[in-house]
């Protein structure tokens, strides 16, 4: 019997016999090894994460854990530099809050195998940067689970700063993913308060006997005019979306100290426009002790001089800086 159906299999042509062949299989193969190729990934990264709750990642394990399917789950990539020699003081900030979103995940009770924090190096994973035409660090990006990264999956570093709270909210639009961030806790601020009250309790009392100074107008007046630089340069700003001090370019290496739009800012900036600020006001108190002061009139004049050039100087420059963030706008004096 065996004889009689070798005979009739070889006198079958090669395509029909090639296709009895694939009946024969077993079915469902390709998909039960696809399902443990996926199997395995999980178990890989939830090791990892189990270690430490960011990834590290070279350009081998991005192509094969990030990049290549199947994958069912979202990876947060954090593409950086890192290295002293790279003196990326943006990065070190950046990389700080993206621990401390990590950590937050990785330790709720909420953490599972649907999303994984990764970072890459550019000195360890140089092909990834050039691979998706990269040229700037820090930077953020969500993998989803299905498809390839749409331009929303790219965090607006810029615009929003890169504290964790906005980086969470971030990932909650792109993954439901809801992440309550805990921070470690802080003292210093604390220490700090309890310092400064002792320093002046302390004052007071060595002075108790003479407390004239508290009544001091220009003390006051100059312990407001900090307030209000302060507020006026966008401190609260930075302290409410933690930017970048400034913006070095992994080009030419360029520094920017100024932000382009008009929609955020740098520390540096702030620091720069309260400068400027305090330059404007010392001319307009030069101003006016020229004007209200019975002094000698040369003298006198000297001061306005030198008040009236502090204005028109410095607020030709703050007007510059306006100009640079508001695009179209039409006026500018003496510098442009």
């Amino acid at each position: 019997m065996a004889t009689v159906w070798a005979k009739a299999f070889a006198n079958l042509p090669v395509p029909i016999v090639f296709f009895l062949l694939l009946l024969c299989l077993p079915p469902g193969g390709g998909q039960k090894k696809k399902e443990n190729l996926l199997s395995e990934k999980v178990d890989q990264m939830m090791e990892w994460s189990s270690r430490r709750s960011v990834v590290r990642m070279n350009g081998d394990k991005f192509r094969r854990f990030v990049k290549a399917p199947p994958r069912n789950y979202s990876v947060i990539v954090m593409f950086t530099a890192l290295q002293p020699q790279r003196q990326c003081s943006v990065c070190r900030q950046a990389n700080e809050e993206y621990q401390v979103l990590a950590n937050s995940w990785r330790y709720s009770s909420a953490f599972s195998n649907k999303l994984f924090f990764t970072v890459v190096d550019y000195d360890e994973g140089a092909d990834v940067f050039q691979q998706l035409n990269m040229n700037s660090a820090p930077t953020f990006m969500h993998f989803p689970a299905k498809g390839k990264p749409k331009r929303a999956d790219t965090f607006d570093l810029q615009r929003i700063g890169f504290a964790s709270e906005q980086l969470a909210k971030w990932i909650a639009d792109r993954t439901d993913v809801q992440i309550r961030v805990f921070r470690p806790p802080n003292y210093s601020g604390t220490i700090a308060l309890a310092l400064l009250v002792s320093l002046v309790g302390g004052l007071l009392y060595l002075r108790r006997n003479n407390l004239e100074f508290i009544y001091n107008k220009t003390g006051w007046a100059m312990a407001a005019l900090c307030v209000v630089f302060a507020m006026t340069s966008g401190q609260m700003w930075n302290h409410i979306r933690g930017p970048p001090y400034a913006h070095k370019n992994p080009q030419n290496g360029q520094v920017s100290y100024i932000h382009g739009s008009s929609q955020a800012q740098f520390v540096a900036e702030s620091h720069i426009i309260l400068l400027l600020n305090a330059a404007i006001t010392m001319g307009m108190v030069l101003l006016n002790e020229a004007a209200t002061s019975k002094g000698d009139v040369g003298k006198r004049r000297i001061i306005c001089l030198v008040g009236l050039g502090l204005v028109v100087f410095f607020f030709s420059f703050l007007l510059s800086i306006f100009r640079s963030k508001y695009h179209g706008y039409p006026y500018s004096f003496l510098i442009k």
